[in-house]
Formats: C-alpha cells, structure tokens, sequence
C-alpha cells in the first residue's frame, strides 16, 4: 500500500494559491482513481483508490503546512506503511514554474512541511515530487507570493503543472522512482514573466502556518 500525502493549508482562503500545489495534485489523482477525498481520518482528508495493482490512500492534511507530519504519521502507524511507500507532493520556490523535481530521498531542502514529516516519521527516506512555483520577485514579500491567488499564465501553466506531477506520481507507484525520475526530472527553462498574485487580507496568514518561515 501506497500513501501520497499532497501538502498545502486548509480553508478557502488557501485553495487557489501557490502554497497549496500539492493538494491540487491529490485532486488531479482522485478525479483519474474515480474517488473522492472526504473523509476525515488521520488529521486529514482522505480518499482511498488503486493506481495500477497498487492501493493508495490519497492524503490532504489538515494541520497546516508545518505541523503536516502530524497527520502522515497517525496515517502511516494505522496502515503500518513504511517511509519508502509514503509520496510527498509539495511545492517548491527555489524551482521555475511548472518544473518537477522528483527524489527516492534526502533533507527537507527549508520546506517547514517536509521538515515537520521528516521529524515526525524519523525518517528522510520517503519519496517526494517537488512542483516548482518559482522565486518570489525582487522586492515582493514571500507569504504575499507563496498565498497569492493563481491566475492568468501563471494559472494556466501550473494546471498544467499539477496534471503532470499526478502523472509522475502514478508512474512512480506502478513502476518505481527510477522510472519516474527519468521522464519527468526535467531541466529548468528561462522562467516566463510572472504575474503578481492577488494579495490576502493581512497576506492570509494564521497562526501555525509557517509560510514566513519557509528558507529560499
């Protein structure tokens, strides 16, 4: 059994915003699995399906950005799966829009939410998609671009962005991380003039989320 644990923030406020690339991705794999992620278990959304032979457990946690190893652990210890078959999917600033770096393993490269999994599963050996968001602009606040609202190209391209990422999930649950990483660890390309992102309210923040926090 598989768990892909997508990362982002809960509430409306955070749907359509930067931050929240991996619960778009887990949406993108439920509507292809034909299941629904609803039910509330494990300090998250869950939704259960196959991918291939595979059982999966698709995962939205609940617990905000930096407290997100909350929920993969109460998921992993009640389906006794192991790091190795818990896929992370997250977003990631320090890669241009749309570009996909996919690893078996390794550090939490300053994401506060692969910090908090890697300190709750005691573990760095899980596999992880990192779907690039791109760098803030020179000038901009991190928290006002991370949670700014997707639109426009920006929008366009990084639907596009999560359709892939479900795909390289799905390839790398049926055929395994080698296969994975070679079709969609694609080389970064001149990153495409950005959009500035509608702001929230006081930059949409709440207390626990971490986003200020996040190293570039």
């Amino acid at each position: 059994m598989y768990i892909i644990a997508g990362l982002g923030n809960p509430g409306r406020e955070y749907e359509n915003t930067r931050h929240n690339a991996g619960f778009r991705v887990i949406d993108c794999l439920a509507e292809r699995m034909r299941t629904e992620v609803n039910e509330k278990k494990h300090f998250a959304l869950c939704g259960k399906g196959m991918l291939g032979a595979e059982k999966v457990l698709l995962l939205k946690p609940q617990t905000y950005m930096n407290n997100s190893g909350q929920s993969l652990r109460a998921a992993a210890d009640f389906y006794k799966v192991p790091p190795e078959n818990i896929l992370v999917i997250s977003d990631d600033i320090n890669l241009e829009e749309g570009v996909l770096r996919i690893r078996m393993k390794g550090s939490a490269g300053g994401h506060n939410g692969l910090k908090s999994i890697i300190a709750h599963l005691g573990s760095q050996d899980f596999p992880r998609i990192r779907v690039g968001v791109g760098g803030k602009p020179e000038g901009w606040d991190l928290a006002d671009y991370v949670l700014g609202s997707l639109k426009g190209n920006d929008g366009k391209r990084m639907e596009e962005a999560f359709r892939t990422a479900a795909d390289a999930a799905e390839l790398l649950v049926t055929e395994g991380g080698p296969a994975a990483m070679n079709r969609y660890n694609t080389k970064p390309q001149k990153p495409a003039k950005k959009e500035r992102p509608v702001k929230k309210e006081e930059s949409g923040e709440k207390e626990g989320s971490g986003e200020k926090e996040q190293e570039s």
